[in-house]
């Protein structure tokens, strides 16, 4: 059971990651990192930084 869970919980980060990516100009293929969950935090972190770089233009 647990690995079900982990398996819907990683499926429900990485499908609107695949999406999100290129819009930051990050690779699409990164969003496997989401499997583990400091993955996750590492992208969302990657992709505010990206934000804000944008936001200076």
């Amino acid at each position: 059971m647990e690995t079900f869970f982990w398996i819907l919980i990683s499926a429900l980060t990485i499908i609107p990651m695949v999406k999100l990516l290129p819009f930051f100009g990050i690779n699409r293929y990164w969003a496997v990192a989401c499997i583990v969950p400091i993955g996750t935090i590492a992208l969302l972190w990657w992709m505010g930084m990206k934000l804000q770089e944008l936001e200076k233009r």
